[in-house]
């Protein structure tokens, strides 16, 4: 079965660089045979090895605050000229060692189980894997019932999972593969003036929701001011 990382640029949220940094950690980290596709309406700047392609188009109402509905897109049939299993990537994770796992475990739907609310369907959508071309219905059924879906859940993952649940294919994955960097890394109170984030040994991908960004980690800022966090250097030796 054909293997296609995706990720998805679109607005001024995050550059070129960001893209170029994901697919070179893919590249270290991946050795089994995969396309990488990056879905954009800006291509310029993306590395030699890329595969850009337009953004999918999603009528969304205009000054509609940022909940990840365009991620939903990925679900379209045909998605471009992919075929087989996708992995989709969100531009600001951290991957630390071989992510041949993520096309091997079990699963048709598989999706991060979020860390605050484990029991709850809703995951972080970071990292999800699906089939190409088999779950057109959840984007249609976005597109026409879009205030419905959007007054009962926040935001895409939420949507997302609980379709998939509905569907009876819904996974996650092992929980210490990924990790919340603000969440399991950052330390709390006072901590987190003397000391630098916690390092996860075991895991294969960090990431970062909400803030800081990894860039902003590097330099010690947590985007909070209530969130003190020392200078986090480790993240040097993975991001990029």
């Amino acid at each position: 079965m054909d293997r296609n990382i995706i990720c998805m640029k679109w607005g001024t949220k995050y550059d070129a660089l960001y893209v170029n940094r994901l697919y070179s950690m893919v590249q270290r980290h991946l050795t089994l045979p995969h396309r990488f596709i990056c879905f954009t309406d800006d291509a310029q700047g993306l590395m030699e090895g890329i595969e850009a392609r337009p953004l999918p188009a999603l009528d969304l109402p205009k000054n509609l605050p940022e909940r990840g509905w365009n991620k939903l897109t990925t679900l379209k049939a045909p998605l471009d000229d992919l075929q087989g299993e996708a992995l989709f990537l969100d531009l600001d994770l951290l991957i630390l060692g071989n992510i041949n796992c993520f096309f091997e475990a079990p699963g048709e739907f598989l999706i991060i189980n979020d860390w605050l609310y484990p029991n709850r369907v809703t995951g972080n959508s970071s990292i999800y894997r699906f089939k190409v071309n088999e779950h057109a219905d959840v984007l249609d059924y976005f597109i026409h019932h879009q205030d419905e879906v959007r007054e009962r859940f926040r935001n895409e993952q939420a949507y997302l999972s609980q379709a998939m649940f509905d569907k009876g294919i819904l996974s996650y994955w092992p929980d210490e593969w990924c990790i919340s960097f603000k969440r399991q890394c950052m330390r709390r109170w006072p901590l987190g003036l003397f000391l630098k984030p916690k390092f996860p040994a075991k895991a294969k991908a960090v990431i970062f929701h909400g803030k800081p960004d990894p860039d902003q980690a590097i330099l010690g800022h947590s985007g909070k001011w209530f969130r003190p966090m020392r200078p986090c250097s480790w993240i040097e030796k993975y991001w990029g």
